[in-house]
């Protein structure tokens, strides 16, 4: 092989070796984007799940105020239920 064949063989490699590192940038970066977006739905949901907690304890304790021997005997009712539950496994 000649000494420009030779530099030839070796520019070429070098050009491949640098297209690797440019495609596994490339990738990093996608997979970096990727997970803040995924980051950032989660975020989301979790404080719209927080949101929609919150509504529904505020509306339960309306409740209870508003009907105090029925929210009682709802709750004995369902802790009968589940200690029943709980006793036969």
């Amino acid at each position: 092989m000649s000494r420009m064949e030779s530099e030839s063989v070796q520019s070429e490699a070098a050009g491949i070796g640098q297209n690797i590192k440019d495609m596994g940038s490339k990738a990093k970066d996608m997979a970096q984007e990727q997970f803040e977006q995924l980051r950032s739905t989660a975020s989301e949901y979790y404080q719209q799940g927080r949101q929609k907690l919150g509504e529904w304890e505020d509306s339960l304790e309306q409740y209870v105020r508003e009907q105090p021997m029925k929210s009682l005997l709802i709750a004995a009712g369902v802790g009968a239920l589940l200690g029943i539950l709980w006793r036969r496994s």
